[in-house]
């Protein structure tokens, strides 16, 4: 059984050798569907991987309080307010904040609150910038570097800043912007302050530090009719140990505070990574689903080429049925075939596919995508389904031909 399967592989090379012209359009196709399957697929890894990265250099000990029930929809909606520059409701407050605090084992503890708006340096009004309200001890809960300057703190003015690298570029056209002002929903401030480039627009904070402006928790609440909108809350324990005692405590604090709701979502260690994971594989499936026509056009390619090939080779089935070749014979040389044209097609669109993702990722992304063996094993296994699927029918109709009728076809 073995030499036949090899027999029937090398007919089946040789038979797609003899129309390499028609073979290669076809191996393009199924290369273009896989190809944009693995950059969706690799991008999306990729960028799952940078937010498992930065809670592993957290250290541990560190949780997040974040506004709503549900682990999803928070981050999707505080991405998309951040994004928009707009403002979310929230249902934390102030309150909660300060009993955050005097929990014990709790060493530091920061909120943040996104504020929709324009910040305008003279004639400058970047299009990309996140403002965002806290107090002092964001540096220490994060590991916020300051580039030049301070950050704020409880004696520095209330009309001061602290800028991303980025944002003080566009404002300002130089890193070296501490003393500058700029104007946001009719207030000025003056930067006391720049943070170091992160290049981090990814991250479990749902925050670009690298384009945020940051001022204090009492500037952000005069902007809200002087209520604080807290999406945030994170918090550093004294040590990894210590934190489960704390995010008890935190939980019996909150759902006090909040009547007995359990309107807030307290995420810690992997879970932290988990929501943006979560939305980056939702994203990057239904993204895999639209590639996926293309890759159905690909196998549409290969039921085509392959029902042509029966057409023409009806005489050559004939002669084989004669000399003894039973159905399942013909079925696995033309199955053979299909699936010859689907591998190949799929290595390369693995490789070709791995070459794009690079290219976009060098190009627009600050991030690199993913190797590993699972989107390896989408590849491969998605091209033999597209093989198997798109040539059974054109093998069977191949091994039903009558062999008398096929003898007398000539061409």
């Amino acid at each position: 059984m073995r030499l036949l399967l090899l027999y029937h592989l090398g007919c089946a090379v040789e038979s797609l050798r003899a129309n390499r012209s028609r073979t290669i359009l076809t191996v393009l196709g199924i290369t273009i569907g896989i190809a944009s399957i693995i950059v969706i697929l690799a991008l999306s890894a990729g960028a799952s991987r940078i937010v498992k990265e930065q809670v592993s250099d957290l250290g541990g000990g560190v949780a997040v309080v974040r506004a709503g029930v549900t682990e999803t929809e928070p981050q999707i909606n505080n991405i998309t307010a951040a994004l928009s520059g707009t403002k979310t409701a929230s249902n934390l407050s102030e309150y909660d904040l300060e009993d955050i605090k005097s929990i014990e084992g709790v060493t530091a503890v920061a909120p943040l609150m996104l504020i929709g708006g324009d910040v305008t340096a003279g004639e400058n009004t970047p299009k990309v910038v996140q403002i965002v309200a806290t107090n002092p001890a964001l540096p220490d809960v994060i590991d916020l570097t300051m580039d030049e300057g301070q950050f704020i703190d409880s004696v520095t003015n209330e009309q001061t800043a602290v800028v991303g690298a980025q944002l003080a570029i566009d404002l300002f056209g130089t890193e070296q912007a501490a003393g500058r002002t700029f104007t946001t929903h009719g207030q000025k401030f003056t930067v006391i302050g720049i943070l170091k480039r992160q290049n981090k627009p990814i991250n479990y904070n749902n925050v670009d530090f690298d384009y945020a402006a940051i001022i204090s928790i009492n500037s952000g609440k005069r902007f809200n009719q002087d209520i604080a909108s807290i999406q945030q809350i994170n918090i550093r324990a004294i040590n990894n140990e210590k934190l489960p005692e704390v995010i008890n405590q935190i939980d019996k604090e909150l759902t006090e505070n909040h009547f007995g709701e359990k309107d807030f979502t307290i995420l810690a260690g992997d879970d932290l990574a988990r929501p943006a994971n979560e939305m980056f594989y939702a994203v990057g499936a239904v993204l895999s689903i639209v590639a996926g026509i293309s890759l159905l056009v690909g196998g549409i390619g290969v039921m085509n080429i392959m029902l042509v090939g029966v057409a023409e080779r009806t005489r050559e089935i004939g002669i084989r049925k004669a000399l003894g070749a039973s159905n399942t014979h013909i079925v696995w040389q033309f199955l053979l075939e299909s699936l010859v044209m689907s591998i190949v097609g799929g290595l390369l669109g693995y490789v070709f596919g791995y070459l794009f993702a690079f290219g976009i990722a060098r190009t627009f992304l600050t991030f690199n995508p993913e190797f590993n063996w699972e989107i390896a094993g989408a590849a491969f296994g998605i091209a033999l389904i597209v093989g198997l699927l798109f040539g059974l029918y054109p093998a069977i109709r191949a091994a039903r031909k009558d062999p008398i009728a096929s003898l007398r076809q000539y061409h």
